[in-house]
């Protein structure tokens, strides 16, 4: 596959808020790592600046293992360790400073949570990436991507086959034996791209284009592997590509990453940092094939 030039040339001129501000809504007192995870795949992949929204009293703990690039901000959160939805006024004044918005990375499941999850999904403007519990809180509740406050924005939803089987109230056998059908009807259905994950990844749109993914391994099916994948789908958003286009590179990319960490660590060996260590050398790799075409 041919990377397109933005992902690979940079002009002399350039800074760092020209390839995005990532923010990422993430981490609860059991899901700590995962928001890490998404930041770091973040930067790795050509984003300019990463924030990681996290619950206050995880603060500390999350900058003694975060990558030193990546900035926090706690927020409001509930007894439970989990952002609360009291948390709301301080996100939405931050997001106008940002470009892109994450939610999901190890959020958890508290009641609290999962309504600030469905009022910003109902009201951000700028385009999001719903991942893992930000997904789960959509869960008899898909209406709220119809009812964004506007229907131009960019959104990516990024389920495993049981989140998408939990999103359809179907089972995840009849998912995984109709994955490009039905992951094309929910795309056209809510107006979002998705990213129905496993096995040769679908990416589909609502305007029709379909992706099916060749890249990836077992060894992949590994803790924090998807919240990889979403902090690439995000870096890629704020250096500008369409919400198909980074979904489909960032499937893509991810795969080959973990491709080339499965050479190095054994499939049953690699752990999600693998992947996101392999990203740089994905982006040669693809880059070298290119060349010697």
């Amino acid at each position: 596959m041919r990377l397109p030039t933005r992902l690979l040339r940079r002009k002399p001129d350039t800074c760092k808020n020209d390839f995005g501000h990532v923010f990422i809504l993430g981490g609860s007192e059991r899901y700590s790592g995962a928001a890490v995870l998404c930041g770091s795949a973040a930067m790795r992949s050509g984003a300019g600046l990463v924030t990681l929204g996290l619950p206050k009293g995880l603060n500390r703990q999350i900058n003694r293992i975060k990558s030193k690039e990546v900035m926090t901000l706690g927020l409001p959160q509930t007894r439970g360790g989990s952002l609360s939805l009291s948390a709301f006024k301080e996100i939405s004044r931050f997001i106008e400073k940002i470009d892109i918005l994450v939610v999901g990375p190890g959020l958890g499941l508290e009641r609290s949570t999962q309504e600030l999850v469905r009022k910003l999904v109902k009201t951000v403007q700028k385009p999001i990436v719903i991942d893992a519990d930000g997904i789960n809180a959509l869960v008899g509740h898909p209406d709220f991507l119809r009812r964004t406050q506007n229907a131009e924005r960019t959104t990516i939803l990024t389920p495993h086959p049981g989140e998408m089987a939990r999103l359809l109230g179907v089972s995840t056998g009849e998912v995984q034996g109709q994955r490009l059908r039905l992951a094309k009807k929910f795309s056209r259905e809510w107006a979002v791209v998705l990213v129905l994950k496993g096995n040769q990844t679908v990416v589909c749109s609502h305007q029709g284009k379909s992706y099916l993914n060749k890249t990836g391994n077992p060894g992949m099916a590994t803790a924090g592997s998807g919240d990889v994948l979403a902090g690439m789908i995000a870096a890629f958003l704020g250096q500008g590509l369409d919400g198909f286009s980074a979904a489909k590179y960032a499937v893509y990319l991810h795969g080959l990453a973990g491709d080339l960490a499965a050479k190095e660590k054994t499939q049953a060996g690699m752990i999600a940092s693998d992947i996101i260590e392999n990203i740089p050398a994905a982006f040669k790799f693809r880059t070298a094939s290119c060349v010697r075409r």
